[in-house]
């Protein structure tokens, strides 16, 4: 049994309360009227075990939302692993008890979200290992391009396989790209405009173009020698006179990760762990009593 120290960060800490509601949405979507299979099985006390599956190891994420659906549905989880932790399949994960009836509204959200949460941490993971590996000493970041509406989650998988998730909103962080220069007519001008509203506590990234006066500088869909040369210009340039953050990304696959994740570069961000990502195959078998 997986137990943990409640004294001990946990990143299911982070979550905000207001997330809890989308549970009920999330079940009110699968089950938006007539539950005819619960007819079938009735209120019958049943346990049910939850198996890891696939073909190859994966890492196990999401963990807080399956307890709070089971728990809303009035069941219980007991967890075989913990949360980050690697697993081969075919794997006993949890044991979920509770109403028959109960366990199988539950199940079909219960298992897409773990497929999903803990394909993009598996991800995550061979990305932080890869970086790691080639003696990388920044950050990995994933992107925003996450799916509307269940970007909490992706983001909740980046975090427990090792990554950083990035910004989470436009109110995170301001991103000055094309469209900002192309509509405001220079990129010092926009950056002006932004500190006039943004204050002290936000930081500013730009693109390439025009540094000017800003905390990130990110280069964008530049690879090989150019971006290196790219990377050692700006720091020769402002060496001992400002320092910013320096960021690439744009096409940045497992593949090419190594190529990328090299230490002029303070961060490397990529939509590659959560962008058609395989899922991790889950199952809920419920077992027939002895």
């Amino acid at each position: 049994m997986a137990t943990s120290d409640l004294s001990a960060p946990q990143l299911a800490h982070i979550l905000p309360p207001s997330w809890e509601t989308q549970v009920i949405a999330w079940l009110d979507e699968d089950t938006p009227s007539f539950d005819y299979g619960g007819y079938v099985v009735g209120e019958v006390e049943r346990e049910a075990f939850l198996l890891g599956k696939g073909k190859t190891p994966a890492v196990l994420a999401g963990v807080p939302f399956v307890d709070k659906i089971f728990s809303h549905l009035g069941c219980t989880v007991e967890w075989h692993m913990k949360e980050g932790e690697v697993f081969e399949p075919v794997k006993k994960v949890a044991t979920v008890r509770g109403p028959a009836r109960r366990l199988l509204l539950g199940e079909r959200v219960a298992l897409n979200l773990l497929a999903r949460c803990s394909g993009i941490a598996t991800k995550s993971g061979r990305f932080k290992d890869i970086a790691d590996a080639n003696g990388y000493k920044g950050v990995i970041a994933a992107t925003r391009k996450t799916t509307p509406g269940f970007r909490l989650v992706e983001k909740y998988g980046m975090l427990v396989g090792g990554i950083d998730a990035n910004r989470h909103d436009l109110s995170s962080m301001v991103m000055l790209k094309d469209n900002h220069v192309w509509s405001t007519g220079s990129i010092t001008k926009a950056i002006t405009l932004t500190r006039q509203v943004s204050g002290f506590s936000h930081r500013i990234e730009v693109e390439v173009q025009n540094e000017a006066g800003a905390d990130i500088v990110m280069i964008d869909h530049i690879e090989g020698s150019e971006l290196l040369d790219i990377a050692t210009r700006l720091k020769e340039r402002w060496a001992g006179k400002r320092h910013f953050l320096l960021e690439t990304s744009g096409e940045v696959e497992e593949n090419n990760l190594a190529r990328r994740a090299v230490n002029p570069f303070d961060i490397v961000s990529t939509s590659a762990v959560h962008q058609g990502v395989p899922h991790i195959d889950f199952s809920l078998k419920i077992q027939i009593p002895k």
